[in-house]
C-alpha cells in the first residue's frame, strides 16, 4: 500500500467528517458524531477489529511490569540450536499446524528476501480465509502480516523447524529486528486471537452482505476485488465515503466484508448506487488475495 493511497484516503475522511475520535470492531467514529463502516481495514491488519481487545490487554500488562529493554523476553525471537522457543515461534506453530521458528522483520520484502536465502522455492504468503488448498505446514518458509491494527511496520517469517532440533539456528538471519516486549506480546496474542477467529468465522458470515457488495466487488471469502474499472476507482472512492462507507484506497488491496456489522450500514450505499462502466479491460482479473 503506497503511502500517497493511504494519504488521500486520510485526508478525504478529514474534509468530510474531521478527524476519528474512537475506533471499534469494524466502524470508525469521528469527530462529525458520523459512524464509519470500515472496509478498508488497515489492508488486512485490522480484519479482527479495532482495539486490539486481549492483544491490548497483554500490551499494557508487559508494560507495566517494565520489561521494554534491549534484554531477552519470553517474547523475543532468538537465534541458536539451544535457546528457548519463543511464545511468537509458539503461537506460529500452533497457527500453521508445525514445528517453527517466528522472527519479526520491517518489511514484507526484507522478510521475503531473508525466505527466499533460506527456501527458493518453499516459501509462500499465509493469509486468513485463503489458500485452502495449500498444505502451509509442509511450506518451509510462511510470511505473515499480523491481525494487529497497531502494528504497522512488522511482518512474520516463520521458518520450518526439523523437530529433532528445536530453535536450530538459521545463519541466514544475522541480525534480528527488535521489537519491543510490549508490542511482540500483544502480536503474538494477536496470533492466537486469529487462529480463533479462523474456526469461527465462515463463508456465512460474509454473504449476508452480497446483495449490496456485489454489485461493487467480486467476492472470495472476506476479500472484495473491485469490478469499478481502475479509472473510475478514485471517484467510486470517493463516493462510497460520502455515504459512510470507507473502502480500501488501493486498486490491488481487497476490501475487507465488514464483519458483525449490520447489514444496514449500506442503506445510504444502496439507495444512492455509483454507477460504473461495465468495461472490464480495465479491471483487475481474477482477484489475488496476496
Amino acid at each position: 500500500m503506497s503511502e500517497r493511497e493511504i494519504s488521500f484516503l486520510a485526508s478525504k475522511i478529514y474534509e468530510l467528517y474531521g478527524t476519528v475520535k474512537r475506533a471499534r470492531g469494524a466502524f470508525l467514529y469521528t469527530a462529525k458524531r458520523v459512524r464509519l463502516t470500515d472496509l478498508y481495514q488497515e489492508g488486512g491488519r485490522a480484519i479482527l477489529g479495532w482495539g486490539g481487545s486481549s492483544a491490548f490487554t497483554v500490551f499494557k500488562d508487559i508494560l507495566s511490569r517494565g520489561a521494554n529493554g534491549s534484554f531477552s523476553t519470553d517474547y523475543s525471537p532468538r537465534l541458536g540450536r539451544d535457546s528457548k522457543k519463543s511464545q511468537l515461534s509458539k503461537a506460529l506453530s500452533t497457527l500453521l499446524n508445525s514445528n517453527r521458528a517466528a522472527y519479526f522483520f520491517p518489511t514484507k520484502s526484507a522478510a521475503l528476501s531473508a525466505a527466499l536465502k533460506i527456501s527458493p522455492n518453499g516459501t509462500s504468503v499465509w493469509k486468513p480465509w485463503t489458500g485452502a488448498d495449500v498444505k502451509f505446514e509442509e511450506i518451509s518458509c510462511v510470511l505473515l502480516e499480523p491481525p494487529l491494527a497497531w502494528a504497522s511496520g512488522i511482518w512474520i517469517l516463520a521458518i520450518l523447524q526439523d523437530d529433532s532440533e528445536e530453535n536450530s539456528g538459521n545463519q541466514e538471519i544475522e541480525n534480528l529486528f527488535s521489537v519491543p516486549a510490549p508490542l511482540a506480546g500483544a502480536v503474538t496474542r494477536s496470533i492466537y486471537n486469529l487462529i480463533a477467529a479462523v474456526q469461527e468465522r465462515s463463508e456465512k458470515d460474509w454473504f449476508i452482505y452480497d446483495k449490496v457488495l456485489t454489485k461493487y466487488w467480486t467476492r472470495k471469502g472476506p476479500y472484495l476485488f473491485p469490478k469499478v474499472p481502475k479509472g473510475q476507482y478514485e471517484d467510486f472512492i470517493l463516493h462510497c465515503l460520502k455515504n459512510e462507507v470507507v473502502v480500501s484506497p488501493e486498486y490491488e488491496c481487497p476490501s475487507i466484508v465488514p464483519f458483525g456489522a449490520n447489514p444496514g450500514v449500506f442503506a445510504k450505499l444502496q439507495k444512492n448506487p455509483f454507477e460504473f462502466s461495465s468495461d472490464v479491460s480495465e479491471s483487475t482479473p481474477g482477484g489475488k488475495a496476496d
